[in-house]
């Protein structure tokens, strides 16, 4: 089996000064702060929810476009605060609202 292109390796010493940097979205100071037991408790369904199936989509999305946008500085920082993928986000937001409409 071929390698992916995007697998990337990094050192231990890499990753500790990319964290001291804040290149992660980790609130290590909280995760930290938990017990075993809270941790544990933490991983589940209680603050993303249960998965909606029934608006899953299977298959190869279409074809896309460049286009210029001007939206709020709100809106930009929020999307853009969750990191990598922030683009395919404002996409899957869109997607679902003209989803909803054509019901």
């Amino acid at each position: 089996m071929a390698k992916s292109e995007r697998i990337v390796r990094y050192t231990t010493e890499e990753l500790m000064e990319m964290r001291q940097r804040g290149e992660d979205r980790t609130d290590w100071a909280k995760v930290d702060a938990l017990t075993e037991e809270e941790l544990e408790a933490s991983i589940d369904f209680e603050e993303e929810g249960e998965i909606d199936w029934s608006t899953a989509q299977s298959g190869i999305p279409g074809p896309q476009q460049q286009f210029t946008l001007w939206l709020d500085e709100e809106v930009i920082d929020w999307f853009t605060a969750q990191g990598i993928g922030y683009r395919a986000k404002m996409n899957d937001v869109l997607r679902s609202y003209v989803d909803a409409q054509r019901r």
